[in-house]
């Protein structure tokens, strides 16, 4: 879910300004699942933006304290929101932390980096909500720690129905700046795209595995 409309609607703005999210209907993108895709969202491109990186920092700290309180900890979810993560983590003055995918295969084999005490209250950041399940296996790996994972806070979510559900069914709640319904009707009104593209877009998310082939 997302709080603030405003809010949603200019997460959404700065993102197609500095292209941090594409939207190519006509020539769609691949993902790496094989999935076909008009739309392709890199967040990290904000780390570049000092403007846009302090404004997604701080909507996503305040929106923390709002939902949760001030945490005892952020931790990141590797490699895409390690960078937004600490700065929000930094912005709240607390301790950081960031979750691998796998562990290491070598030193220590850690697969969640920094220091964390077994029962200590935990916020997740994440860049991008697509399915949920790499972002699920971070909260996995936490609980695995013994910690406490209050919720996750993300950028920015496609709105699939798989990942409501795989959210729900882990019983993680999950609040973003923004999202793709608020994308498309931001990227009509700024004339980023027309009508007839913001219905192909529209279809896609319907069927995203099989849309385009």
């Amino acid at each position: 879910m997302i709080l603030n409309k405003e809010t949603a609607q200019k997460t959404a703005e700065l993102l197609l300004q500095i292209n941090a999210i594409k939207l190519q209907p006509q020539n769609p993108f691949t993902w790496a699942s094989g999935w076909k895709s008009p739309i392709y969202c890199d967040n990290r491109v904000t780390l570049s933006y000092p403007i846009i990186r302090n404004y997604i920092r701080e909507t996503l700290a305040k929106q923390v304290e709002e939902i949760y309180g001030k945490p005892e900890m952020i931790a990141g979810v590797a490699t895409g929101a390690i960078g937004i993560g600490a700065l929000v983590a930094d912005y709240l003055n607390v301790p950081f932390c960031y979750v691998r995918p796998e562990a290491k295969g070598h030193g220590r084999q850690n697969k969640i980096e920094g220091h964390l005490e077994k029962g200590t209250n935990v916020i997740v950041v994440e860049d991008l909500i697509s399915t949920g399940k790499s972002s699920l296996l971070a909260v996995d790996a936490l609980h695995e720690a013994e910690t406490n994972v209050k919720g996750m806070v993300a950028i920015f979510s496609y709105g699939f129905e798989v990942a409501r559900e795989n959210f729900a069914n882990a019983k993680v709640q999950l609040n973003t700046l923004s999202n793709y319904d608020m994308l498309l009707a931001q990227a009509e009104k700024s004339n980023y795209i027309n009508s007839t593209e913001a219905k192909l877009l529209a279809e896609w998310r319907k069927n995203p595995d099989t849309w385009g082939r």
